[in-house]
């Protein structure tokens, strides 16, 4: 493979976190916002009813929840791919159906004879 290809390749997939990161710390800040804009509001002896801006604070709250949960997601299944996880998180595998025993192995507990 060429190098030049392969290092195109590594680029989009450092930026494919990076992304979702930024937007998760931007949501981040847009929460902090809203509250810290709320409570300083509270300290003003001008405002008699200060309001809140659920606007920015839910979207910031989804840009927060989308970002990690996809970061989350990818580390989940990359761990999956090299067999890091716990064996309650590993697919479910089928087990194949028992063998019949031969008769004669059977102990009988029988004792009408």
């Amino acid at each position: 493979m060429h190098p030049m290809k392969l290092l195109i390749q590594r680029l989009i997939a450092v930026l494919l976190l990076v992304i979702p990161g930024l937007s998760a710390a931007y949501g981040f800040l847009l929460m902090k916002d809203a509250l810290f804009d709320y409570f300083a509001k509270m300290g003003d002896v001008n405002v008699i009813t200060p309001v809140f801006s659920w606007g920015m604070f839910i979207g910031g709250a989804i840009l927060f929840i989308i970002g990690i949960a996809f970061i989350g997601g990818w580390i989940f299944f990359r761990d999956r791919k090299h067999n890091y996880l716990s064996s309650r998180f590993r697919p479910k595998i089928a087990r194949p159906p028992r063998q019949p025993r031969p008769e004669s192995d059977i102990s009988r507990t029988d004792n009408s004879e």
